[in-house]
């Protein structure tokens, strides 16, 4: 069960109708940020199992996001580690192209996943413990587990389809999220006017991803969604500082 539990709380950092005019307007004037802090609380089919800290760092065309999930109540006195997340890379006209990816957990060291992006040669170099595999193809569009959901808050304008290859330490996935108006979501930050992006599933994947953006705030992602295999996990906005 302790197992199980840990899986979890990793799941939910590895996993993310037409657009309306309104919030690619908003989308299109912002200013895109140079540091942005964010703390989610994060639910197992509600509830509470710990929580995800994420900072992200803009120095010139440079970032770094770090996203680190801790466990909270009696998880804690099982598992006093942190399941961190490292997305590095550049940002350009069209949002963040990631140039590395590192995916590690404080009391696994040996089972560190990094994946690092080469766009001169096309191609991927994905390392899990001592194997290391190359793997060419490597496409404009592609994210990491990290960066696709930080790519909202620099995108052009949200679009109504929402394509892109994820990386993560181990492999690369073709995702696919649809728009549509989300209404207003409440979680502990406040209440929020939203766009939400659910994955479209493919045969045989049953891992749906839904996320639900802020146009109003950067389009950041203040709710994130993942269910798979019976299990619901989600991430909510617990606190948000944006500076430009």
């Amino acid at each position: 069960m302790f197992k199980q539990l840990v899986m979890m709380l990793a799941a939910i950092t590895l996993g993310t109708n037409a657009a309306h005019a309104a919030p690619q307007q908003i989308a299109s004037q912002q200013i895109a940020p140079q540091k942005i802090d964010a703390v989610y609380d994060l639910y197992r089919n509600g509830q509470k199992l710990g929580s995800v800290i994420d900072s992200f760092t803009r120095s010139g065309k440079q970032y770094q996001i770090v996203s680190e999930t801790r466990a909270a109540g009696p998880l804690k006195l099982f598992w006093p580690g942190t399941i961190r997340l490292d997305s590095q890379g550049e940002v350009n006209e069209n949002g963040l192209r990631p140039n590395s990816f590192r995916h590690a957990r404080s009391d696994r060291p040996n089972k560190t996943a990094s994946a690092v992006l080469d766009w001169n040669k096309r191609s991927i170099r994905f390392q899990y413990k001592s194997e290391i595999r190359d793997e060419s193809g490597l496409r404009d569009r592609t994210q990491d587990q990290l960066s696709q959901l930080y790519q909202f808050v620099f995108m052009p304008r949200l679009p109504s389809d929402y394509s892109l290859d994820v990386v993560s330490g181990k492999t690369r996935n073709d995702y696919r999220y649809r728009q549509r108006d989300g209404g207003k979501i409440s979680v502990p930050a406040g209440l929020y006017p939203v766009q939400e992006f659910d994955r479209i599933l493919s045969p045989g994947d049953d891992k749906a991803i839904t996320v639900w953006v802020a146009p109003g705030h950067n389009n950041f992602p203040v709710q994130i969604r993942v269910v798979e295999d019976g299990v619901t996990l989600e991430q909510r906005l617990v606190r948000l500082t944006i500076k430009p």
